[in-house]
């Protein structure tokens, strides 16, 4: 009896000692994995994101998922990082409004799948439109603004902007956020915070937005360059740039707290982030250079 219990014991062991090694290998991917870690052969089923409506014919969004998404901060931390060819491994590289590539490949990579703009950036992109426009054709741009600016059947100044560059490069891909989609954002905000955006004083950022179509389209989320909503307190915090393009101007703490402190017209930045880091908790998204834990 004494040796039927051993070996019987021994045969759950190795059962459980499999099924958790199993686990671990099924369920613990890497955000950062490295790149021919593919998944399966089988091509990925194409889907329709309501919400973002194609210029100038008004479709909706169609694409696959992405498995591995990289969300690319335009902020100062990225100096120095190194962290371009980690970025460049990623399924999809989201980066934000006009934040270059070009002399920055080492700190934040050279890949763009995604580029979501906001419409006070559009002339910014207006500027330099052979590296936006004909060297990234492959870039698939997303634009928000309000509806004035947006208006596609009273063709807004902003999209009449996108119809324009549209006609000399007709191969882009551009979506611009419907009104509905931008009334979603602002209940996102008012259901996190409690607050009303308008009657709050608040602009939302590109950050706000791209964070939203990352968790709709991404399956796996790696921000990169991000801090955390306490990081501004901490008495030995860097000193970075609020860009990581424009060296010696703005702080990005002093940056950040202005707006958070603004009555009116202001981002709220560290509110954004707080609930970024809630989010976290809930979904697959890891917050890297600096690193720090949702919750």
């Amino acid at each position: 009896f004494q040796v039927r219990l051993f070996v019987t014991l021994v045969c759950v062991a190795v059962v459980a000692t499999l099924y958790v090694l199993l686990c671990s290998h099924a369920c613990l991917r890497p955000c950062c994995r490295a790149p021919g870690e593919r998944g399966g052969p089988m091509a990925p089923d194409v889907l329709s994101f309501q919400g973002y409506s194609r210029v100038p014919d008004g479709k909706p969004l169609e694409r696959p998922l992405c498995r591995r998404c990289a969300v690319v901060s335009s902020s100062g931390q990225m100096l120095g990082s190194r962290l371009g060819r980690a970025i460049d491994r990623q399924e999809c590289v989201l980066r934000m409004n006009h934040a270059p590539t070009v002399g920055y490949e080492e700190d934040v990579g050279a890949r763009s799948t995604i580029r979501v703009v906001s419409h006070t950036s559009v002339p910014l992109l207006l500027r330099n439109q052979p590296y936006f426009f004909q060297q990234s054709q492959e870039t698939l741009y997303i634009i928000w603004g309000p509806a004035k600016k947006m208006n596609r059947e009273k063709v807004g100044t902003t999209y009449q902007a996108l119809l324009n560059v549209m006609e000399t490069y007709p191969r882009l891909q551009i979506y611009t956020l419907t009104e509905e989609k931008m009334a979603y954002c602002d209940d996102i905000f008012q259901n996190e915070t409690g607050k009303n955006r308008m009657k709050s004083g608040s602009f939302l950022s590109t950050g706000w937005f791209t964070m939203i179509l990352a968790m709709e389209l991404c399956e796996q989320i790696c921000v990169f360059g991000m801090v955390s909503d306490s990081y501004c307190r901490e008495k030995n915090h860097s000193s970075v740039p609020y860009h990581y393009f424009e060296k010696g101007r703005l702080d990005e703490c002093r940056m950040y707290l202005v707006h958070e402190r603004a009555r009116r017209a202001g981002h709220r930045f560290i509110t954004e982030k707080a609930i970024f880091s809630r989010w976290a908790k809930r979904r697959n998204i890891v917050f890297t250079h600096p690193s720090w834990a949702g919750g």
